[in-house]
């Protein structure tokens, strides 16, 4: 039988756990951390607290003029293959050379080649995608409801942060990120170490 998650109630407890649950965890090998959930959750931000290298899964997203709009959040539409191999590399040797989706074309425009450390932190959309499952070491799902989240996309597009706009940015999460995210979700939220609870609007 599968283990109940433990539930956490905020980012900077998750983080402070999160860090000791990895201390305790070191081994002569590096650690794969995986941080999912919904857009807008707050797994970016989870990500960069705990301090490892990051690889967002964003970067595995297709050229968005090469698929249909409403298939653009499909897992089967994102190189998964590519991500479990480079996720595996880097925990093996350390080093990799990993793509760079821009968010201001939507399409990969080229790769940067990395150094990991102990810990390997895998966040995003698919970072608890089931064709990944095998390299990670501990899962994490970060939720918030719907109406914080898109609060939260808001700000960014305001911000000017990814050059969609608000208007196109709302369109997208109504109509393809959260209706695809639910859809999978039952690939997404299966055996869990812990779950986040990311409401704070601060």
């Amino acid at each position: 039988m599968a283990t109940k998650p433990k539930t956490i109630n905020s980012l900077d407890e998750a983080a402070n756990l999160l860090i000791n649950a990895v201390n305790e965890r070191r081994s002569t090998r590096r650690l794969v951390l995986a941080v999912g959930g919904p857009v807008g959750s707050g797994k970016s931000t989870l990500a960069r607290r705990l301090g490892g290298t990051v690889i967002a899964t964003d970067d595995y997203l297709p050229d968005y003029d090469k698929v249909d709009y409403e298939l653009r959040d499909e897992p089967t539409s994102s190189d998964l293959s590519r991500l479990a191999d480079d996720l595996e590399a880097l925990q093996v040797t350390g080093k990799g050379k990993i793509p760079r989706w821009c968010f201001q074309e939507h399409r990969r425009v080229d790769y940067r080649l990395i150094e990991a450390g102990d810990l390997i932190i895998c966040e995003g959309l698919f970072a608890l995608h089931p064709r990944i499952a095998s390299v990670i070491d501990i899962r994490v799902l970060v939720r918030a409801d719907r109406h914080v989240r898109w609060r939260r996309w808001e700000e960014i597009e305001q911000a000017g942060e990814r050059g969609w706009g608000v208007e196109r940015a709302r369109e997208h999460f109504i109509h393809v990120a959260d209706p695809t995210y639910k859809k999978h979700a039952h690939l997404y939220e299966e055996d869990l170490d812990y779950i986040v609870l990311n409401n704070s609007t601060d």
